[in-house]
């Protein structure tokens, strides 16, 4: 069961946990500035029904004589949801923590990614994970209390990363909400299998417990994890503050949506020239278009396929092999789609049974064999975008699929090798978001990007999967909204005339050297899965002198600058 008394808020949840007058808010004031009116009338009504600003409370305060920082979601505001600002005040706080040398807690309970902000918001996990993974490599506790529910983006990042991880009794747990799952496939998911002790007993989190007996828990773990770094003296903030107020901020106030230039409205970079949101979307659904394996056939040498895990798991829903691509040997990680290959139809070159099915925990853990591969040899990382999504199943969510979803970003924002990110083709949710951090991220013209398969985002905002195309359009998933966000740096042209288009406009272009390739899109003609050949023979290319780019930079350099992009 899922429980339908009385939970505690985020509030009432940090009052529990921290002594009384000693909680210390970090949180500066948010300012809305959405233009959309619908999405700020959702904001005005979840500031007044919860008194908070965001769906996110940080700050610190002491639990057992010693400082601890706290970060919890409240579900009230907007089911707990991560936009840009929330995700921005996650990393601010978590950066603090690690700064001041403080254990961590962290209490999500959220839907996941804010779908009113679409994949901007998105990415913002990325940028959390980053925080929590070098809050851990300084040797710092982490600590996860589970509250219901939580699912998504949070699940699937954050809230899978806790040296020590409990969930409240009952709370729904699990990647993909069950309402969401029945709209894409139809069916009610199993019962029970999304609950806190289904997941303690196969081993996914560590305890089920009240928030009552939260703090003790918790202590007891810090007395162990922290006990040579305990510290007892706040160093800065206001004291005695009520739980959930903002901080005194400087008068430059974090805002509450993305900028006024919306993905996918007037005003962004190539608007007009480059196709809709729903024409990319089905382009790259098209069962002719080129995947990973097309990629490597025609654009790589020294092909050496990697099969598994190396300790018993296989899924063939991911492809791990050592390779030269466009000259540059590396290692390439990608979602195997599994389409026959036209121009070879023999017995070995024919997709294996499985090739093709939703990638489950199995594939992610190969894919963080082929990460430790890279960074064993110092080699350069290459991973294919090109997933309808993760598997969505009981198997699944008892494999740990949230919580490989996160190690993988983890591994990634963390790898010391040279990362360069490929979007091919579909880019839908949790599966995608695992191969995206990269020093470089490249994508092709209809590839795209989003927090959920463009029918479930419509599930969440309006209970039908009718309203698909227009949410599609509003979350600024199509490259050039990737290229104008700063997700994507390089958009790679599909037909021949498009890049004819490319080159004359970069003749025209002052060129600097630096900065993305901005190029108008292609007309509605023809894409990838037309001239195949011809587009993946051209991208190998771009791919092999990107790749031996990266590696010719100097690490530290390389590895500052995907810090500063947000990448790690």
């Amino acid at each position: 069961m899922t429980g339908t008394h009385s939970r505690p808020t985020a509030r009432e949840l940090i009052e529990t946990v921290v002594a009384p007058g000693s909680w210390r808010c970090w949180d500066e004031p948010v300012t809305v500035c959405t233009a959309d009116p619908e999405y700020r009338a959702d904001l005005a009504r979840a500031r007044e029904r919860t008194g908070l600003d965001e769906s996110v409370i940080t700050g610190s305060g002491l639990l057992d004589g010693a400082r601890v920082a706290v970060v919890a979601c409240e579900f009230g505001f907007l089911a707990g949801s991560i936009g840009v600002a929330a995700g921005e005040r996650l990393v601010r706080a978590v950066r603090r923590a690690t700064a001041e040398r403080l254990p961590l807690l962290a209490a999500p309970a959220s839907g996941g990614t804010r779908m009113q902000e679409g994949t901007v918001a998105f990415v913002q996990m990325v940028k959390v994970t980053a925080a929590i993974a070098a809050h851990k490599a300084a040797g710092l506790p982490y600590l996860v209390h589970l509250r219901h529910p939580t699912t998504g983006g949070v699940f699937a990042s954050w809230g899978s990363l806790g040296h020590v991880t409990t969930a409240e009794p009952g709370a729904l747990i699990g990647f993909l909400g069950p309402r969401v799952h029945e709209a894409l496939y139809g069916e009610r998911f199993p019962e029970g299998v999304q609950v806190a002790e289904h997941l303690y007993a196969h081993g996914l989190v560590d305890a089920v417990l009240p928030t009552a007996e939260l703090p003790d828990a918790a202590a007891r773990a810090l007395r162990v994890l922290h006990g040579a770094g305990r510290a007892t003296a706040p160093t800065a903030g206001r004291t005695a503050e009520r739980v959930g107020d903002p901080g005194e901020g400087s008068s430059a106030a974090p805002t509450a949506e993305v900028p006024a230039t919306a993905p996918g409205r007037a005003g962004a970079p190539g608007d007009g020239a480059v196709p809709e949101a729903a024409e990319s979307i089905r382009r790259s659904r098209r069962p002719e278009r080129p995947g990973v394996r097309a990629l490597l056939r025609v654009a790589a040498d020294d092909v050496t396929p990697l099969s598994g895990t190396g300790a018993g798991e296989h899924d063939p829903g991911m492809l791990l092999a050592l390779a030269r691509v466009g000259g540059t040997p590396c290692v390439v990680l990608g979602h195997d789609r599994g389409h026959p290959d036209p121009d070879n139809d023999t017995a070995a070159a024919r997709p294996e049974a499985g090739v093709g099915q939703p990638l489950g925990p199995a594939g992610l853990r190969t894919a963080r064999r082929g990460m430790r591969v890279a960074a064993e040899l110092g080699l350069p990382l290459l991973t294919v975008v090109d997933t309808a999504g993760a598997a969505l199943s009981q198997a699944a969510e008892e494999g740990g699929l949230a919580g490989e979803i996160a190690r993988c970003l983890a591994d990634l924002v963390t790898l010391p090798a040279p990362t360069l990110c490929l979007l091919l083709g579909q880019g839908a949710g949790g599966g995608a978001l695992a191969l995206l951090p990269a020093d470089r991220v490249l994508a092709a013209r209809h590839a795209w990007l989003s927090p959920l398969p463009p029918e479930g985002a419509s599930a969440i905002l309006y209970r039908t999967t009718e309203r698909a195309d227009e949410v599609a359009a509003r979350q600024g998933v199509r490259s050039a909204d990737l290229l104008a966000a700063g997700i994507v740096d390089r958009i790679v042209e599909e037909t021949p005339q498009a890049r004819a288009r490319e080159r004359e406009e970069a003749q025209r272009r002052p060129t600097d050297g630096a900065g993305p390739a901005v190029a108008r899109g292609p007309g509605p003609e023809a894409d990838a899965a037309d001239a195949p050949h011809a587009f993946l023979a051209r991208l190998g290319a771009i791919l092999g002198a990107e790749l031996a780019t990266l590696r010719a930079q100097d690490p530290a350099a390389r590895l500052a600058a995907r810090r500063a992009a947000g990448r790690g």
